[in-house]
């Protein structure tokens, strides 16, 4: 079944039963505002166009959470069953785009809610292996050392995070190459993240924080983004 039919049947077998759309073996998939992915320039971001293994951030679902866009270089077909720290299952079923090697995740550890800013960042994706990270193609957070596998629903391989990444889910047309961001999948932190960075994020987003991304979602690379990027 095509990603996009998944959700037209999922909505429409929850809007019959009277319950939230999008309810996935335990845990829920929840749709939000669907976000056209551009460049800088505001142009459509092709799937052929996102370098391998590097990492680009764009904000979704709100205009104060980051996401990092990966394109892992290869096909990430198979689907990866999951569970959030308060036990509630669910199934990730791979990546987007004509590889299927493209997927996107909240860029907020699931440890202590580590993410990146203007200023610095201590999480991103890691290519290689190093001393502090025996795993190569990880998302590694410096903070407490967690590593999630992204070919995997960013399964916890390493650290004390106690549960994956929430992963953004994706859809790909294929007729104009384009990428959309339609909503999350998995445990969501956004609740705790806006607490515990209430006073930043309000200065650095003139209070609209908690706004929705709609129509559009601009993708950077994270070393354009971000000043500094701590790296273990």
């Amino acid at each position: 079944m095509q990603r996009r039919d998944f959700f037209r049947l999922c909505a429409a077998s929850a809007a019959a039963a009277g319950m939230p759309a999008f309810a996935v073996a335990g845990a829920t998939a929840r749709r939000y505002a669907r976000a056209l992915l551009v460049d800088a320039r505001g142009e459509p971001l092709r799937a052929a166009s996102v370098p391998p293994r590097r990492n680009l951030i764009f904000h979704y679902p709100y205009t104060a959470t980051p996401c990092f866009l990966l394109n892992l270089g290869r096909p990430v077909r198979g689907s990866a069953r999951l569970r959030t720290a308060d036990r509630r299952d669910y199934e990730w079923n791979g990546g987007v785009g004509p590889q299927r090697s493209i997927v996107a995740y909240s860029a907020i550890c699931a440890h202590q809610l580590a993410y990146p800013t203007r200023e610095i960042s201590f999480i991103s994706f890691r290519a290689e292996a190093s001393a502090r990270n025996r795993h190569a193609d990880v998302i590694h957070c410096c903070a407490e050392h967690s590593q999630y596998d992204p070919a995997e629903g960013a399964r916890v391989v390493a650290g004390p995070a106690t549960q994956p990444l929430a992963a953004i889910l994706l859809e790909h047309e294929p007729a104009t190459d384009a990428l959309y961001a339609v909503g999350t999948l998995g445990g969501e932190l956004f609740d705790a993240f806006f607490a515990k960075y209430a006073m930043r994020l309000a200065l650095e987003n003139g209070a609209a924080e908690r706004r929705e991304v709609a129509g559009t979602a601009v993708v950077t690379a994270l070393e354009q983004y971000c000043r500094q990027q701590v790296k273990c």
